[in-house]
Protein backbone atom coordinates (compact mmCIF):
# COMPACT_ATOMS: atom_id res chain seq x y z
CA UNK A 1 0.00 0.00 0.00
CA UNK A 2 1.41 3.29 -0.93
CA UNK A 3 0.69 6.63 1.63
CA UNK A 4 1.52 9.54 2.61
CA UNK A 5 3.29 10.24 6.10
CA UNK A 6 2.56 13.62 7.70
CA UNK A 7 4.66 15.09 10.69
CA UNK A 8 3.34 17.63 12.81
CA UNK A 9 5.76 19.64 15.00
CA UNK A 10 4.25 21.48 17.41
CA UNK A 11 5.95 23.12 21.64
CA UNK A 12 3.88 20.25 23.54
CA UNK A 13 2.99 17.52 21.11
CA UNK A 14 4.43 16.07 18.02
CA UNK A 15 1.85 13.79 15.75
CA UNK A 16 2.92 11.48 13.09
CA UNK A 17 0.12 10.40 10.52
CA UNK A 18 -0.07 7.42 7.86
CA UNK A 19 -2.29 9.24 5.23
CA UNK A 20 -3.98 8.46 1.90
CA UNK A 21 -3.88 11.68 -0.89
CA UNK A 22 -7.89 11.81 -0.26
CA UNK A 23 -6.77 13.48 3.51
CA UNK A 24 -8.19 10.07 5.08
CA UNK A 25 -5.78 9.28 7.81
CA UNK A 26 -5.03 5.71 8.52
CA UNK A 27 -3.17 5.73 11.74
CA UNK A 28 -1.16 8.37 13.67
CA UNK A 29 1.11 8.09 16.47
CA UNK A 30 1.62 11.21 18.92
CA UNK A 31 4.17 12.15 21.67
CA UNK A 32 5.20 14.94 23.87
CA UNK A 33 7.91 17.45 21.77
CA UNK A 34 10.92 16.72 24.38
CA UNK A 35 13.37 19.76 25.22
CA UNK A 36 16.01 18.10 23.32
CA UNK A 37 15.61 18.16 19.39
CA UNK A 38 17.82 14.56 19.18
CA UNK A 39 15.02 12.86 21.21
CA UNK A 40 12.21 14.15 19.17
CA UNK A 41 13.84 13.01 16.00
CA UNK A 42 13.96 9.59 17.63
CA UNK A 43 10.74 9.33 18.50
CA UNK A 44 9.49 10.41 14.69
CA UNK A 45 11.75 7.70 13.52
CA UNK A 46 10.61 4.97 15.66
CA UNK A 47 6.71 6.24 14.85
CA UNK A 48 7.34 6.36 11.01
CA UNK A 49 9.27 2.90 11.21
CA UNK A 50 5.96 1.45 13.23
CA UNK A 51 3.26 2.93 11.12
CA UNK A 52 4.79 1.22 7.62
CA UNK A 53 5.43 -2.03 9.58
CA UNK A 54 1.97 -2.00 11.27
CA UNK A 55 0.52 -1.44 7.39
CA UNK A 56 2.74 -2.93 5.54
CA UNK A 57 3.23 0.78 3.63
CA UNK A 58 5.46 2.03 1.20
CA UNK A 59 6.05 6.21 1.41
CA UNK A 60 4.96 7.84 -1.51
CA UNK A 61 6.22 11.37 0.53
CA UNK A 62 6.71 13.02 3.84
CA UNK A 63 5.24 16.28 4.70
CA UNK A 64 6.64 18.08 8.08
CA UNK A 65 4.51 21.35 9.65
CA UNK A 66 6.03 23.21 11.84
CA UNK A 67 5.74 26.81 13.24
CA UNK A 68 8.25 29.37 11.58
CA UNK A 69 10.21 30.88 11.25
CA UNK A 70 11.57 28.11 8.90
CA UNK A 71 12.99 27.88 5.40
CA UNK A 72 11.08 25.44 3.43
CA UNK A 73 12.71 25.66 0.46
CA UNK A 74 16.08 24.46 2.66
CA UNK A 75 14.18 22.41 4.50
CA UNK A 76 15.44 24.34 7.60
CA UNK A 77 13.55 25.13 10.92
CA UNK A 78 15.04 28.00 12.16
CA UNK A 79 14.73 28.41 16.11
CA UNK A 80 10.52 28.93 16.51
CA UNK A 81 8.87 31.05 19.48
CA UNK A 82 7.68 27.77 20.56
CA UNK A 83 10.56 25.49 19.69
CA UNK A 84 13.63 27.49 21.13
CA UNK A 85 16.14 24.48 21.14
CA UNK A 86 15.29 23.84 17.06
CA UNK A 87 18.17 25.76 15.91
CA UNK A 88 18.79 25.99 12.24
CA UNK A 89 17.78 21.94 12.01
CA UNK A 90 17.92 20.64 8.72
CA UNK A 91 14.93 18.98 9.05
CA UNK A 92 14.49 17.86 5.76
CA UNK A 93 17.43 16.50 4.84
CA UNK A 94 17.80 14.17 7.69
CA UNK A 95 14.54 12.77 7.59
CA UNK A 96 14.64 12.31 3.60
CA UNK A 97 18.18 10.38 4.38
CA UNK A 98 16.45 8.26 6.87
CA UNK A 99 13.45 7.03 5.02
CA UNK A 100 14.57 7.72 1.36
CA UNK A 101 11.35 9.24 0.86
CA UNK A 102 10.73 12.93 -0.72
CA UNK A 103 10.54 15.01 2.39
CA UNK A 104 9.30 18.75 2.20
CA UNK A 105 8.34 21.81 5.03
CA UNK A 106 6.08 24.27 4.94
CA UNK A 107 5.52 26.54 8.53
CA UNK A 108 1.86 25.55 9.77
CA UNK A 109 -0.38 28.28 8.79
CA UNK A 110 0.19 27.45 4.73
CA UNK A 111 0.17 23.78 5.73
CA UNK A 112 -3.51 24.52 7.04
CA UNK A 113 -4.54 26.11 3.99
CA UNK A 114 -3.08 23.36 1.51
CA UNK A 115 -5.44 20.99 4.00
CA UNK A 116 -8.40 23.36 3.87
CA UNK A 117 -7.95 23.84 0.20
CA UNK A 118 -7.64 20.02 -0.65
CA UNK A 119 -9.90 18.57 1.41
CA UNK A 120 -12.13 21.30 3.99
CA UNK A 121 -13.68 24.81 3.42
CA UNK A 122 -11.78 25.67 0.82
CA UNK A 123 -12.11 23.05 -1.53
CA UNK A 124 -12.82 24.28 -5.09
CA UNK A 125 -11.55 27.81 -4.67
CA UNK A 126 -8.71 29.29 -6.53
CA UNK A 127 -8.05 32.07 -3.94
CA UNK A 128 -8.60 31.50 -0.18
CA UNK A 129 -6.81 32.77 2.71
CA UNK A 130 -6.24 30.62 5.80
CA UNK A 131 -6.00 32.19 9.16
CA UNK A 132 -4.80 30.41 12.05
CA UNK A 133 -5.82 32.16 15.44
CA UNK A 134 -4.44 30.38 18.09
CA UNK A 135 -1.71 31.22 20.30
CA UNK A 136 -0.48 33.44 16.85
CA UNK A 137 -2.00 34.93 13.96
CA UNK A 138 -0.58 33.82 10.39
CA UNK A 139 -1.80 33.55 6.80
CA UNK A 140 -1.49 30.88 4.40
CA UNK A 141 -1.93 31.91 1.13
CA UNK A 142 -3.91 29.96 -1.86
CA UNK A 143 -3.54 32.21 -4.74
CA UNK A 144 -5.11 31.46 -8.33
CA UNK A 145 -4.72 27.44 -7.75
CA UNK A 146 -1.42 27.73 -6.30
CA UNK A 147 0.55 27.98 -2.68
CA UNK A 148 2.34 31.42 -2.53
CA UNK A 149 5.51 31.65 -0.22
CA UNK A 150 6.84 34.26 -1.47
CA UNK A 151 10.61 35.03 -2.29
CA UNK A 152 11.89 34.39 1.29
CA UNK A 153 9.21 31.80 2.00
CA UNK A 154 7.75 34.56 4.64
CA UNK A 155 4.66 35.51 2.61
CA UNK A 156 1.41 35.46 5.07
CA UNK A 157 2.72 37.05 8.24
CA UNK A 158 -0.03 39.06 8.44
CA UNK A 159 0.47 38.62 12.11
CA UNK A 160 3.16 41.29 12.47
CA UNK A 161 0.81 44.22 10.82
CA UNK A 162 0.74 47.51 12.98
CA UNK A 163 -2.30 47.79 13.83
CA UNK A 164 -2.87 50.30 17.00
CA UNK A 165 -0.32 52.42 18.68
CA UNK A 166 -0.36 50.05 21.78
CA UNK A 167 -1.54 46.38 22.49
CA UNK A 168 -0.38 43.24 24.31
CA UNK A 169 3.23 42.51 23.49
CA UNK A 170 2.86 39.52 20.67
CA UNK A 171 4.70 38.88 17.41
CA UNK A 172 7.66 41.09 18.96
CA UNK A 173 5.38 44.10 19.15
CA UNK A 174 2.84 45.77 20.90
CA UNK A 175 -0.44 46.83 18.82
CA UNK A 176 0.34 44.36 15.70
CA UNK A 177 -2.56 42.44 14.22
CA UNK A 178 -1.52 39.52 16.32
CA UNK A 179 -1.95 41.51 19.50
CA UNK A 180 -5.39 41.04 19.26
CA UNK A 181 -6.90 38.57 17.14
CA UNK A 182 -5.13 35.24 18.66
CA UNK A 183 -4.69 33.81 22.12
CA UNK A 184 -1.65 35.57 22.99
CA UNK A 185 -3.87 38.95 22.38
CA UNK A 186 -7.11 38.26 23.76
CA UNK A 187 -5.27 36.94 27.07
CA UNK A 188 -3.36 39.73 27.07
CA UNK A 189 -6.05 42.14 26.45
CA UNK A 190 -7.69 40.99 29.74
CA UNK A 191 -4.79 41.48 31.86
CA UNK A 192 -3.81 44.47 30.39
CA UNK A 193 -7.99 45.99 30.99
CA UNK A 194 -8.47 43.83 33.88
CA UNK A 195 -5.34 42.69 36.07
CA UNK A 196 -5.96 38.95 35.36
CA UNK A 197 -3.96 36.65 34.04
CA UNK A 198 -6.53 33.90 31.86
CA UNK A 199 -6.20 31.94 28.89
CA UNK A 200 -8.25 33.13 25.72
CA UNK A 201 -10.19 29.85 26.53
CA UNK A 202 -11.16 31.25 29.90
CA UNK A 203 -11.73 34.82 28.23
CA UNK A 204 -14.65 33.07 25.75
CA UNK A 205 -16.13 31.00 28.34
CA UNK A 206 -16.58 34.22 30.37
CA UNK A 207 -17.43 35.88 27.42
CA UNK A 208 -20.22 32.83 26.85
CA UNK A 209 -21.29 33.48 30.64
CA UNK A 210 -22.39 36.69 29.80
CA UNK A 211 -19.67 38.57 31.86
CA UNK A 212 -19.17 41.98 30.93
CA UNK A 213 -15.53 42.34 30.53
CA UNK A 214 -14.75 39.11 28.97
CA UNK A 215 -17.29 40.33 26.22
CA UNK A 216 -15.38 43.63 26.05
CA UNK A 217 -12.29 42.18 25.20
CA UNK A 218 -13.87 39.81 22.85
CA UNK A 219 -15.70 42.65 21.33
CA UNK A 220 -12.50 44.29 21.38
CA UNK A 221 -10.50 41.30 19.26
CA UNK A 222 -13.65 41.14 17.00
CA UNK A 223 -13.42 45.06 15.91
CA UNK A 224 -9.89 44.30 14.76
CA UNK A 225 -10.27 41.46 13.31
CA UNK A 226 -12.68 42.53 10.81
CA UNK A 227 -10.09 45.17 10.39
CA UNK A 228 -7.15 43.00 9.53
CA UNK A 229 -9.53 40.87 7.31
CA UNK A 230 -10.90 44.36 5.42
CA UNK A 231 -7.08 44.50 4.43
CA UNK A 232 -6.97 40.94 3.44
CA UNK A 233 -9.63 41.18 1.28
CA UNK A 234 -9.17 44.53 -0.66
CA UNK A 235 -5.44 43.82 -1.36
CA UNK A 236 -6.01 39.72 -2.23
CA UNK A 237 -9.66 39.70 -3.54
CA UNK A 238 -10.11 35.90 -2.11
CA UNK A 239 -12.80 34.23 -2.84
CA UNK A 240 -13.01 32.60 1.10
CA UNK A 241 -10.89 33.46 4.05
CA UNK A 242 -10.81 30.36 6.63
CA UNK A 243 -10.29 30.72 10.42
CA UNK A 244 -9.15 28.12 12.79
CA UNK A 245 -8.90 27.62 16.60
CA UNK A 246 -10.10 29.91 18.52
CA UNK A 247 -12.35 31.42 16.11
CA UNK A 248 -13.49 27.82 14.50
CA UNK A 249 -14.75 27.33 18.47
CA UNK A 250 -16.83 30.91 19.11
CA UNK A 251 -17.69 32.03 16.06
CA UNK A 252 -21.00 33.31 17.39
CA UNK A 253 -18.91 36.05 19.86
CA UNK A 254 -16.74 37.05 17.24
CA UNK A 255 -18.89 37.55 13.64
CA UNK A 256 -21.27 40.23 14.65
CA UNK A 257 -18.96 42.92 15.26
CA UNK A 258 -16.51 41.51 12.53
CA UNK A 259 -19.15 41.46 9.55
CA UNK A 260 -20.67 45.05 10.71
CA UNK A 261 -16.69 46.39 10.41
CA UNK A 262 -16.14 44.17 7.32
CA UNK A 263 -19.22 46.19 5.57
CA UNK A 264 -17.79 49.23 6.58
CA UNK A 265 -14.02 48.72 5.52
CA UNK A 266 -14.25 46.75 2.01
CA UNK A 267 -14.94 47.49 -1.02
CA UNK A 268 -18.28 46.24 -2.00
CA UNK A 269 -17.32 44.65 -4.65
CA UNK A 270 -14.82 42.42 -3.36
CA UNK A 271 -16.35 41.45 0.15
CA UNK A 272 -19.57 40.28 -2.53
CA UNK A 273 -17.39 37.55 -3.60
CA UNK A 274 -15.58 36.99 -0.37
CA UNK A 275 -17.12 34.57 2.48
CA UNK A 276 -15.38 34.23 5.77
CA UNK A 277 -15.64 30.56 7.46
CA UNK A 278 -14.44 28.80 10.16
CA UNK A 279 -11.78 25.87 9.35
CA UNK A 280 -13.95 22.62 8.18
CA UNK A 281 -11.48 20.08 9.76
CA UNK A 282 -11.69 20.58 12.67
CA UNK A 283 -9.29 18.59 15.55
CA UNK A 284 -7.99 16.85 12.18
CA UNK A 285 -6.94 19.88 10.55
CA UNK A 286 -2.92 19.26 11.91
CA UNK A 287 -2.48 16.15 10.73
CA UNK A 288 -4.15 16.33 7.69
CA UNK A 289 -2.36 19.81 6.82
CA UNK A 290 1.11 17.73 7.01
CA UNK A 291 -0.43 15.24 5.16
CA UNK A 292 -1.17 17.98 2.97
CA UNK A 293 2.27 19.14 2.14
CA UNK A 294 3.61 16.14 0.99
CA UNK A 295 0.52 15.76 -1.34
CA UNK A 296 0.81 19.33 -2.92
CA UNK A 297 4.34 18.64 -3.57
CA UNK A 298 3.24 15.54 -4.99
CA UNK A 299 1.20 17.39 -7.88
CA UNK A 300 3.70 20.68 -8.35
CA UNK A 301 6.59 17.79 -8.93
CA UNK A 302 4.17 15.73 -11.21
Amino acid sequence: MRALIGIDIGGTKTAVSLGRDDGSIIDKIAFATEAVVEEVLSSIYSAVDELVIRHGAVISAIGISCGGPLDSKRGIIQSPPNLPAWKDIPIVELVQSRFGAPTFLENDANACALAEWYWGAGRGFESIIFLTFGTGLGAGLILDGRLYRGPSGLAGEVGHWRMAPDGPLCYYKKGSFESFASGCGISGLYEQHWGERLSAKDVCARAEAGEAKALGVINESAQMLGSGLSLLVDVLNPERIIIGSIFARSEHLFRPLMDEVMKEECLPLSLSICEVVPSALGEHLGDMAALGIARDHMIVEA
